[in-house]
């Protein structure tokens, strides 16, 4: 029986509606996967030696899934006036000062937690996502700084990314990167990020003994990862940068 070509992407419908599917063919896959992207188009991926027919069987049953997930894919959430957005896992409101300079404030006001942002509103946005990206620097610094010691390692720089899939990266020669968004989930959550990427300095992989060198670091790990993966996407939606 004739095979059918492997396509670039394919369609499939979700409440009525065709969504486009990327298809990725992987010499690393083992079976047939289906994937959402924090931003972008679902992938389904491929094994070397898989079947079309056999990957197009595997979407149609995942449809539910999909739909579930696209609900959950909220759009990009701006920093703009009114809007409420999380500081280290707690939700404050973005509220102009009405004054040309000044500093972002993180204020409790008595309609609850707010983000006091000066200068125009055309600017708000830029202001507070370097607003985050300080906070998040600071945190991070401090957190890694307790990692490093604790694990006996030296971490040469640490840096601010705007990743839209990645929460953080390791170089061997000690560079550390972290997604700013960090900052806006709860203490424990960029902590165990810090120790994941700061662990890397001693175990370049994601072996079991990396792992226990990430419980070593930080012994209550499981709770900033587990909220990571249940919470992380919708996180990745805040900011759209100016």
């Amino acid at each position: 029986m004739f095979e059918p070509k492997i396509p670039a992407s394919t369609q499939t419908r979700i409440d009525g509606r065709l969504v486009e599917v990327a298809v990725r063919v992987s010499a690393r896959a083992r079976s047939y996967r289906l994937s959402l992207p924090h931003h972008g188009k679902p992938v389904l991926t491929v094994p070397r030696h898989g079947r079309w027919r056999e990957a197009e069987a595997f979407l149609n049953r995942q449809t539910a899934w999909l739909a579930a997930r696209l609900k959950r894919n909220a759009g990009p959430l701006p920093f703009a006036e009114g809007a409420e957005v999380p500081l280290r896992g707690v939700k404050h409101r973005i509220a102009g000062t009405g004054k040309i300079r000044g500093r972002v404030e993180a204020l409790l006001v008595a309609e609850g937690p707010a983000l006091l942002v000066p200068g125009e509103p055309a600017h708000h946005a830029r202001r507070l996502t370097d607003w985050f990206k300080a906070e998040a620097q600071k945190d991070l610094e401090a957190r890694v700084a307790v990692h490093a010691e604790r694990l006996g390692v030296k971490v040469v720089s640490i840096s601010m990314r705007s990743q839209s899939t990645r929460w953080g990266s390791c170089s061997s020669s000690g560079r550390l990167n972290f997604n700013w968004r960090l900052v806006l989930a709860p203490d424990y959550v960029l902590d165990y990020v810090a120790a994941h990427e700061v662990a890397h300095l001693v175990e370049m992989n994601h072996s079991p003994a990396f792992w226990a060198t990430v419980k070593r670091a930080l012994p209550d790990m499981e709770r900033g990862r587990a909220w990571l993966k249940a919470h992380g996407r919708e996180l990745m939606a805040y900011g759209v940068e100016a």
